[in-house]
């Protein structure tokens, strides 16, 4: 099959991460162009020890790193609608930029992303990391914790405070929640669902949901409580026991690309 059929089921993606790594839909276009230019004439360039998507992000970011095609003026065509998350990117570092995007917007697995950027799996994980705690630099925010495990309250607070954010209490029933909420807006609520009282963890975040618009991560033992398909979805869940580096990765996702992101909660 020729390099042309291969990529091309792949290109309209392309297309949005080059957009989402330069700014500007005319900038990111610019270099997809140059990159299929450049295969026009030196079709060996394309990487034959990968499939063929990983094959093409490897190339795309070969060029994007080595050659200044970006000619359009800052600020020219950029929406004034561009998101939160959009504008949040600029903040990146080159490299942290590439790694998180290519794993939270076209969702290459650590060990993909570490192919298509030539490092190893630790290297790539590091940079998403990089990337998270510069986001949460960017978009740093007040967070409930809804947790009935002391130890459990304490680790994830920890987390939470080491990205910069601020913990504005620890619930453990859904009336404690219900309570902070009332005393201090939230940002962020990370929840679990079975709670000290016997309470639900869900029916808490189902009852802020009624009275404020807010991120939610959930981290449960009991994931199948979360996929019956009523408010609130699932964007965002971690099941125990968790590892310290998802949790921190969900909160700068969750936190990244929420439309209020970057605003300090009332």
């Amino acid at each position: 099959m020729s390099i042309a059929k291969e990529i091309a089921p792949h290109l309209p993606y392309l297309r949005r991460f080059a957009r989402a790594l330069t700014g500007t839909q005319n900038s990111g276009d610019a270099y997809v162009v140059a990159m299929l230019e450049a295969l026009v004439l030196d079709p060996s360039a394309f990487p034959r020890d990968l499939n063929p998507r990983l094959a093409l992000y490897r190339i795309f970011l070969k060029l994007w790193s080595s050659v200044a095609i970006n000619t359009v003026e800052p600020g020219a065509g950029v929406s004034l609608s561009r998101s939160p998350a959009e504008r949040n990117l600029e903040a990146l570092t080159p490299l942290p930029r590439q790694a998180f995007l290519l794993r939270t917007v076209e969702g290459f697995t650590i060990d993909e992303v570490a192919a298509i950027i030539e490092v190893s799996a630790a290297d790539a994980a590091g940079l998403i990391q990089a990337a998270g705690q510069e986001i949460a630099e960017q978009v740093a925010t007040d967070v409930l914790i809804i947790e009935d495990e002391p130890i459990i309250a304490l680790d994830i607070e920890t987390m939470v405070e080491e990205l910069g954010h601020t913990v504005t209490g620890v619930a453990r029933t859904q009336r404690e929640a219900i309570a902070l909420v009332a005393r201090k807006r939230p940002g962020l609520v990370l929840a679990d669902i079975q709670l000290a009282d016997g309470s639900s963890g869900l029916d808490a975040v189902n009852e802020i949901l009624t009275s404020i618009d807010v991120p939610v991560i959930f981290i449960t033992a009991y994931p199948e409580r979360l996929l019956t398909g009523d408010r609130p979805e699932p964007a965002f869940l971690i099941t125990k026991p968790f590892q310290p580096e998802a949790v921190k990765a969900a909160i700068s996702q969750a936190l990244f690309f929420d439309r209020r992101a970057g605003r300090k909660a009332a």
